[in-house]
């Protein structure tokens, strides 16, 4: 396979232009940073579902039409069911701050004491729910990216490594401003508003796909 530097920087672009909108899955790594809570093992999950999608839509979703009826359909219901149930949780957390941990002091390994509310089982299944549970993602980085990847012939495949490169570092630099902030902001008035915000952004989305589909 011959490196097209062209096909390469154009995949990183389309690939950097369609995730940094904050969407579901930002807000996520968003607030698994600021409550410092298995951030990273969040970034890297996010990201490699990412780079899933992507070589899907790269080796072959593209090339076979997208995504079937059936298949969108299924996605757009376990979307809904899921953003549905975590803006409950978020909005829960809005009406009673005071449930809300609010990270401490943090140790060296990065961890919090109230790490335990969260395992990391549990981290890594939301970050690929976030994911693999939201038909835009499915769209936007499978169907989009992988019909675009057509457009460079021979090149589609370093097409999508640029494409997976851009969400490798986006996920990496979101996760870094996030945990910077997290280490400087401890307030139970940003968590409400942090949880309000999310609540609002996940019913919204939930709406906008049910909306979709007629």
């Amino acid at each position: 396979m011959a490196f097209a530097p062209t096909a390469f920087i154009a995949g990183m672009t389309l690939s950097l232009s369609l995730i940094m909108a904050i969407g579901p899955q930002n807000a996520h790594v968003l607030r698994m940073g600021l409550r410092r809570q298995h951030l990273w093992l969040t970034v890297l999950s996010c990201a490699a579902a990412d780079i899933v999608l992507i070589s899907l839509g790269v080796l072959g979703l593209a090339k076979l039409g997208g995504l079937s009826d059936k298949l969108l359909g299924a996605l757009v219901g376990a979307g809904v069911l899921f953003l549905t149930v975590y803006g409950w949780q978020a909005f829960q957390r809005f009406l009673r701050p005071d449930t809300a941990p609010v990270p401490t002091a943090m140790p060296a390994d990065g961890t919090t004491a109230r790490d335990s509310t969260t395992t990391a089982r549990q981290a890594i299944a939301s970050a690929l729910a976030f994911s693999f549970l939201n038909p835009h993602a499915w769209l936007d980085t499978a169907v989009l990216i992988g019909t675009a990847s057509l457009a460079y012939g021979q090149g589609h495949t370093t097409f999508g490594l640029g494409a997976a490169t851009g969400s490798v570092v986006w996920f990496l630099l979101l996760g870094s401003v996030a945990f910077w902030l997290g280490r400087r902001l401890n307030s139970l008035r940003l968590w409400r508003l942090l949880d309000g915000v999310v609540a609002l952004m996940m019913w919204g989305t939930a709406t906008t796909l049910v909306a979709g589909l007629f």
